[in-house]
């Protein structure tokens, strides 16, 4: 019965507490897409032309099937509701999405978006190891409409999710984008961090940034010359480095 007990409580840790990753997917023709989970929330990083409208479905294999969409476009709306065939999908009247940056690097665009695991109408995720299955494409502009015949800007895909380790939760998983950039970026960690210092490429320091233990920061560093700059993440019990390019 202590044996039973004990795997229980594993599990129930691992599937409450854990977190899991798609891992960066290569969308042919389109873009990349990755979706990281953890006990409530559900992060969604896209990237994809600038002048376009990228679109995410979630839970089919056709615009028949699928049950909710993800779409940036010209509008304030990002959750929309699949209306069938080659109809323009319906935005909903609650917006589920939560953007959490949106950057232009030369002709890519990079959306980061949150929600909530579990919202009313919407596709639910599981913070668990099962696959998500979407379609994805994009449209011939950025103002919402069909997406066109082109079938390598659109396709099916069906997303295998691995469990992150320690590892993945330090700060030597910080993700910076986009990189290269124009001197604005982003830094997301799966932990606090309090304080950024930036140097140049030859140990230069140039400035700190004091961020008060927050695990995503717009940074901007416009202004300097062109190049390699070193960023030094910091928070009480961890330090890593990184590289920022600036164009």
């Amino acid at each position: 019965m202590k044996k039973i007990t004990l795997l229980l409580l594993l599990f129930v840790g691992v599937s409450s507490f854990g977190q899991f990753t798609t891992g960066v997917v290569n969308l042919t023709g389109t873009g990349t897409l990755k979706i990281d989970t953890n006990a409530t929330t559900a992060t969604m990083t896209l990237t994809g032309s600038n002048t376009r409208w990228l679109g995410i479905g979630f839970g089919g294999s056709t615009m028949s099937t699928v049950t909710d969409m993800f779409i940036w476009n010209s509008t304030a709306n990002r959750d929309y509701t699949p209306s069938g065939g080659q109809s323009t999908p319906s935005a909903d009247a609650s917006q589920s999405w939560t953007i959490v940056s949106d950057n232009v690097a030369g002709a890519t665009r990079t959306v980061v978006a949150t929600r909530p695991l579990v919202s009313s109408g919407d596709f639910t995720f599981l913070n668990n190891t099962s696959s998500i299955n979407i379609i994805y494409n994009q449209g011939t502009s950025v103002a919402l409409a069909y997406h066109g015949n082109n079938p390598t800007e659109r396709g099916f895909l069906t997303l295998t999710r691995t469990a992150l380790g320690l590892e993945d939760f330090s700060l030597n998983a910080t993700q910076i984008y986009p990189n290269p950039s124009n001197g604005d970026f982003m830094i997301k960690t799966k932990t606090g961090l309090d304080k950024i210092n930036v140097y140049s490429q030859v140990g230069v320091f140039v400035k700190t940034i004091m961020v008060n233990n927050l695990d995503a920061v717009e940074v901007t560093i416009k202004g300097l010359s062109s190049g390699v700059y070193l960023i030094e993440l910091l928070n009480a019990n961890d330090k890593s480095w990184k590289k920022i390019i600036v164009n």
